[in-house]
């Protein structure tokens, strides 16, 4: 995952106070990236490495914007995100995250597959700091 930052960085705090954002990619370095990007911008994101962690975490915390890495070990983004929305199904909740598929040029052929599994939206890779916001403030609408 490359981020690409242009431009102001901050966001405005009354956008929507304290999101639960979560970052699902298997690469190190991207991790680390994502960390030091959602800092500049004024939040704060939790890691996992792969898919099966991700939806261990969400049970715990239930986070409100998860962006997914659709390629990963032990359990994929598509996979993750059916076990969430089974989860927030099976467990009655109001609460449903928005869940992002992130994905380098092949995410042209399974953009359709990504909605029809639950998630809301998708990036390609390279991520730009001007989506990362945008998706921040859909939370508030």
């Amino acid at each position: 995952m490359i981020f690409i930052v242009s431009g102001s960085t901050k966001i405005d705090m009354e956008i929507l106070k304290d999101p639960k954002i979560m970052l699902v990619d298997d690469n190190k370095v991207n991790q680390r990236l994502a960390l030091l990007i959602f800092r500049q911008i004024g939040f704060t994101c939790d890691i996992a490495s792969d898919g099966m962690e991700a939806f261990e975490m969400y049970k715990q915390k239930r986070y409100d914007l998860i962006f997914m890495d659709i390629q990963m070990p032990v359990l994929d983004g598509m996979e993750s995100t059916q076990l969430i929305r089974a989860f927030e199904k099976d467990s009655e909740t109001l609460h449903r995250a928005m869940i992002v598929a992130l994905s380098g040029s092949e995410l042209n052929e399974n953009k359709g597959a990504c909605l029809e599994i639950g998630m809301d939206d998708f990036i390609e890779k390279p991520i730009r700091v001007e989506s990362l916001r945008e998706y921040i403030s859909k939370l508030s609408s």
